[in-house]
């Protein structure tokens, strides 16, 4: 009995050892399953626009890289998945990059969540200077911290009410109410009363201000 409760106790703490996949693990790996398949899914148009444009025949082509005509047409008809080998007797016999073929898979990140009830959700490629992001605000984040940093910010109001402290100025924005600062000055933003806030946020790390090439001109309604 005591042997059995000894190893019940090892197992439990093996158990415990064991680092089980979370949610956002899970969730990374089917974004980038999602990308590759995508990306899987342009490579036949592609490749059957490069041919054509080449003024080759599926024949002529399977007889400069050795691939069967079979074979060629199931991979612009998305019937069959690549190897590499083949893409490369592919691109070389078109005389053009591997990557003009089949270009890398766009990942696109899910919402991650973050502290104070907060979810981001990136939407630029990849991180660089300039970052375009949504945020999805909680309410009951009653505490302002105030907060500096290199860079400027431009925040616009999708849904719900954002409260913007700027110093000693408090501000409430509204749904199309949008705000830019330097974030060099003490600044922070919430939700406002019960409801959760959507924000999309422009921020430049380079402290580069949102630019309006064009403005709309109204016009008298006849």
């Amino acid at each position: 009995m005591l042997d059995r409760q000894l190893s019940l106790l090892e197992l439990g703490r093996l158990g415990s050892a064991v680092e089980m996949p979370t949610t956002q693990s899970t969730q990374n790996v089917q974004n980038v399953q999602n990308a590759i398949d995508a990306a899987l899914d342009r490579l036949g148009p592609r490749l059957r626009r490069i041919r054509e444009q080449k003024d080759l025949s599926l024949a002529a082509l399977s007889r400069s890289t050795g691939i069967s005509t079979s074979t060629l047409s199931r991979l612009e008809s998305g019937q069959r998945r690549p190897a590499l080998d083949l893409l490369l007797r592919i691109a070389a016999a078109l005389a053009v990059p591997l990557d003009t073929i089949i270009a890398a898979p766009r990942l696109v990140a899910g919402p991650h969540p973050g502290a104070g009830g907060r979810t981001f959700l990136t939407l630029t490629a990849s991180r660089s200077v300039n970052e375009a992001t949504k945020l999805t605000i909680a309410s009951g984040e009653s505490d302002v911290f105030l907060r500096t940093h290199p860079g400027s910010e431009w925040l616009y109001v999708l849904s719900g009410r954002l409260r913007l402290v700027l110093g000693a100025e408090d501000l409430v924005l509204r749904p199309g109410d949008a705000a830019e600062f330097d974030t060099r000055h003490p600044h922070w933003f919430g939700a406002v009363g019960n409801g959760q806030v959507e924000v999309l946020s422009l921020f430049s790390a380079e402290g580069r201000r949102v630019r309006v090439r064009a403005r709309s001109v109204s016009r008298p309604l006849s």
